[in-house]
């Protein structure tokens, strides 16, 4: 296939949704002699900030000079994002002759009877990146879990250390009602002996994942429990940030916009100290340098400031409540904001948290089979009804939110990061 073949053959593949289980991804790594078993891995579970946490240590890596594969999901312009080679991307030629012949084999073992149905799309772009990360011979891959934990298609590695960011509700159909069902399903990542960094407080789901740590003699490293051992400071352009780990102090100032991003840094510095013992050395000055140095697009990213247009994927109440906190500290008025969902989420409760902060609502959809219409989110958000404006064309709905926006305000875009992704390519074309 070429590229634009093996486009058309993943749009066909990601009509069958969401599938949990390892059996297929199993099969299929089996089939190739197991590439996913041929060098190291880190695996990245949470609600929110993992993303953000593989980014850091990519690049935390990549300063001590290893080749790091990285796997991330969802892309936001290109599908090619997903499969890294520290930060640059798969190449489209690289791409399209490894899924050629995923495909090929995959058609092999459906006549051999061998996978009794096809792989999820993002089954199959789990398989590509390991058998891609093995040619590339990286020294480590720092994997980002899809949903969940448990049945997760990343979860068939042993890694060298587990990291559990944070536990929030979100696909409460699949994961559970409570946060300790849902804190049950992250956990599912934690491997006999393998140790756990876990960014969530105390509570309920920090409990169950401390159990399932117990059950499997995992050591357990609890990053915010010990008092004053984490404090932020903000100056008028940015957080600078204290974390004390054990005898070890670390000032840092991340290039990610946020107090939300100076805990994620917390969390990968004590995954990068448990690397640093059970694995590789690392410097603490490179560990610093690579939080202050990560780019991570569509998390509080810049998008111009003339006018001030701000892109931030938050998609669930956590992320909501980190958002609102930097719209609050950091945003001038008057805002407006721009925002579309997957029908999925929490609506209702990610608006009463973000839709008091707007001047102006202008609710749009990005093209995906399971967005919610601009008609679906006003149902949810009738108490703001007389700042809402419907605009279901997204290059419409930015306009007019420049257009309506006084330039000294801001317009921030937001919701989810499929929404993000297609602004990207507005702005890029």
């Amino acid at each position: 296939m070429n590229y634009e073949e093996s486009l058309l053959y993943l749009d066909k593949i990601q009509n069958l949704g969401i599938k949990f289980g390892l059996d297929n991804v199993k099969t299929i790594l089996t089939s190739f002699d197991n590439p996913h078993q041929k060098f190291p891995s880190l695996l990245v579970a949470g609600s929110n900030g993992k993303g953000s946490v593989c980014a850091m240590l990519t690049q935390i890596l990549s300063l001590h000079n290893f080749c790091v594969g990285l796997y991330t999901s969802p892309h936001l312009v290109k599908v090619e994002e997903r499969i890294r080679i520290g930060r640059e991307s798969i190449s489209p030629q690289d791409f399209s002759k490894e899924l050629t012949a995923l495909r090929e084999k995959i058609e092999e073992l459906i006549a051999k009877k061998k996978l009794l149905s096809p792989p999820t799309y993002f089954e199959l772009l789990t398989c590509l990146a390991f058998i891609f990360f093995e040619k590339q011979k990286v020294d480590m891959a720092i994997l980002e879990v899809g949903m969940g934990g448990r049945l997760d298609a990343t979860n068939v590695v042993v890694p060298v250390v587990s990291v559990i960011t944070t536990v929030s509700k979100e696909h409460q159909k699949f994961l559970g009602y409570t946060l300790s069902q849902i804190a049950s399903e992250k956990a599912g990542i934690i491997k006999s002996g393998v140790p756990l960094v876990c960014g969530v407080n105390k509570g309920e789901a920090q409990e169950a994942i401390r159990k399932k740590a117990r059950e499997l003699a995992a050591p357990f490293f609890r990053v915010f429990d010990e008092k004053h051992c984490f404090r932020s400071e903000k100056n008028e352009s940015r957080y600078s940030f204290t974390y004390q780990s054990g005898r070890k102090k670390y000032f840092f100032s991340p290039s990610l916009q946020g107090k939300h991003q100076g805990k994620n840094a917390a969390v990968v510095i004590v995954a990068a100290e448990l690397l640093s013992k059970n694995w590789k050395e690392l410097e603490k000055g490179k560990i610093i340098k690579g939080i202050e140095e990560t780019q991570w697009e569509g998390r509080l990213e810049i998008l111009s400031r003339h006018p001030l247009i701000i892109l931030d994927g938050a998609h669930n109440e956590e992320g909501a409540k980190a958002l609102e906190n930097y719209i609050r500290e950091s945003l001038p008025t008057p805002l407006t904001l721009v925002v579309a969902f997957m029908r999925d989420k929490e609506i209702g409760k990610i608006a009463n948290i973000l839709f008091p902060l707007a001047e102006k609502i202008i609710l749009t959809r990005f093209p995906y089979f399971k967005a919610a219409s601009p008609e679906d989110i006003k149902v949810k958000t009738l108490n703001f009804e007389d700042r809402i404006v419907l605009e279901p064309d997204v290059k419409m709905a930015i306009k007019m939110a420049l257009s309506s926006t006084d330039p000294r305000g801001c317009v921030l875009i937001s919701g989810s990061l499929y929404l993000i992704g297609e602004v990207k390519k507005l702005f890029s074309l």
